[in-house]
């Protein structure tokens, strides 16, 4: 077995106002999706958008929930000035920041934002060594 994740499915308040989040806002490339759930390709990884009760429904768990969910998404990218940008995107498209991009203890460089359903994102630049597929790192 290859260990990967190949899809992060995220579970939205709003699908359509996800969707345009991820799409214009971010830029995120969307791939032709069914009506009640939208997929995005991301450099070997799809990331998914459903209706939050209903990705909870078919996991047999229950919708309600708040506050932090223990887990953050990670866009690693080439440098600092990236990451200021990115940050930036988000939150023109309408993301609240909750860590301003800035030199962290590992040495890199990073910033957190939460999108429009909460969904914690850092945005860093790891000077070390590039984190991602092996051809995506420019």
């Amino acid at each position: 077995m290859k260990p990967r994740i190949s899809m992060i499915t995220l579970g939205v308040r709003d699908l359509a106002a996800a969707v345009e989040f991820y799409e214009k806002g971010l830029g995120f490339p969307r791939m032709e999706s069914p009506p009640d759930v939208a997929f995005f390709t991301l450099s070997g990884t799809w990331l998914g958008l459903y209706g939050r009760e209903s990705l909870a429904e078919d996991a047999a768990v229950s919708h309600v929930g708040e506050g932090f969910e223990a887990f953050s998404l990670a866009h690693n990218v080439s440098s600092e000035k990236e990451v200021d940008v990115v940050i930036s995107q988000a939150i023109n498209a309408g993301a609240t920041l909750v860590k301003k991009p800035q030199k962290v203890f590992w040495g890199g460089y990073s910033g957190y934002f939460k999108d429009l359903d909460g969904h914690l994102w850092e945005v860093a630049h790891n000077p070390l060594f590039w984190v991602g597929p092996k051809d995506d790192n420019a």
